[in-house]
């Protein structure tokens, strides 16, 4: 009997240490994006808060301006952000989008501010707007 009690506590705890990181990776997101919303309340006084549907319209595109290869995220990263994506070029396997298969998407603001400042010249020829970048993340963060 002892054995199998040991066995539920050790499962607990380890679920308790999953519930920990999970909550630590929100957190982290969640600081991401009170950014970005400080930074699109500056671009724009009237910014009412981010949209997941204008997030998934930016994710699928199609979009002009970029590289006719890169019309939209989704062109590497598949039209389900579940799955796993391969870039346009060189073919090589891209995690999933989703937060909700990749948990730690979205969560360290160098690397977020690295790949939004690399691909969004890709998709939209042009830097995306603090708006657009709050907007992407809400969407891919409900996914």
């Amino acid at each position: 009997m002892i054995p199998m009690i040991r066995s539920v506590a050790l499962g607990l705890v380890a679920g308790l240490g999953i519930g920990t990181a999970l909550a630590a990776s929100n957190a982290s997101r969640d600081g991401i994006l009170t950014g970005y919303a400080a930074q699109a309340r500056a671009e724009n006084p009237s910014f009412a808060g981010f949209s997941a549907d204008r997030g998934r319209a930016l994710y699928l595109g199609p979009h002009t301006g970029g590289k006719p290869e890169t019309n939209a995220c989704a062109a590497c990263h598949t039209a389900d952000p579940k799955r796993e994506g391969r870039h346009a070029i060189t073919g090589r396997a891209i995690k999933p989008m989703a937060v909700s298969v990749n948990p730690a998407r979205f969560t360290d603001d160098a690397d977020v501010e690295k790949r939004f400042s690399r691909d969004c010249p890709n998709v939209l020829g042009r830097a995306c707007t603090a708006q657009e970048k709050g907007d992407f993340i809400t969407f891919l963060a409900g996914q």
